[in-house]
């Protein structure tokens, strides 16, 4: 599955042109990797790092939705390892 479309279908943004931009900017990482372009795929086990709303957003890939359905759907497939994991404690 595209990277933009995942984000769109697990509710982390509200459209695909918002997951574009943010993936535009150049501090999307999966499993690492830079993402480059809005289509690099996504797999389960995949490790999302991303930018969103001035946190930094980890996230592990337990499975791909087929639809952006309801919220508790959308939760079930993505695990939260950490948010703002790269910003020192104030």
């Amino acid at each position: 599955m595209r990277i933009d479309r995942y984000l769109h279908c697990i509710r982390l943004l509200k459209s695909r042109t918002l997951a574009q931009a943010v993936i535009d900017t150049g501090r999307v990482r999966i499993d690492g990797k830079r993402v480059e372009k809005p289509s690099e795929p996504v797999r389960v086990g995949s490790v999302i790092a991303l930018p969103l709303r001035e946190e930094v957003r980890v996230l592990r890939v337990l499975g791909l939705p087929s639809r952006r359905g309801p919220a508790p759907e959308a939760r079930a497939c993505y695990e939260e390892l950490g948010i703002d994991a790269a910003r020192p404690p104030t």
